[in-house]
């Protein structure tokens, strides 16, 4: 009997979430798109490192994400940077209001996946970081390799 090979669906990660900002509470939100953006999506064609998010009153917004166009597409092919809406549920809607109420606070997209065959985006409540924050962070991951290296050496 011949092995089942999975399908692994590509996620699209923000490189930029953990180092310029510190990561509060999380929220799975689902998303708007049309045909075409799905398919980029499953192809990995999309970046999210400079997206951000706004409630808005039509609801809660993605903005400047980019998804490539379909190569295989035709004239109903999708814009690459459009606003797309992200769907949550009401009460975590008026729980990130209230986070980004308090000041200081941003609405960031950590990633894009696909989740029993529906696209999802995990965003957080973040508080952006200062430049000596993300010194400390650089010379913390720094003693941790110094470490490993030394744990590495002394095998």
């Amino acid at each position: 009997m011949a092995a089942r090979r999975e399908h692994v669906l590509p996620e699209v990660n923000n490189p930029k979430a953990g180092r310029d900002y510190f990561i509060g509470p999380t929220f799975e939100a689902g998303i708007v798109l049309r045909g075409t953006e799905v398919k980029s999506l499953r192809a990995g064609r999309a970046n999210i490192a400079d997206a951000f998010i706004k409630i808005s009153p039509k609801g809660v917004m993605l903005y400047h994400a980019h998804i490539a166009e379909y190569d295989f597409g035709n004239l109903n092919n999708h814009a690459s940077y459009r606003t797309r809406q992200l769907l949550l549920r009401e009460a975590e809607i008026e729980k990130i209001a209230a986070e980004i109420q308090s000041g200081g606070h941003a609405i960031i997209p950590l990633k894009i996946y696909f989740k029993h065959g529906l696209a999802k985006c995990l965003l957080a409540v973040g508080k952006g970081k200062k430049m000596h924050d993300k010194r400390q962070d650089i010379k913390e991951r720094e003693a941790k390799r110094e470490i490993s290296r030394a744990m590495s050496r002394r095998k």
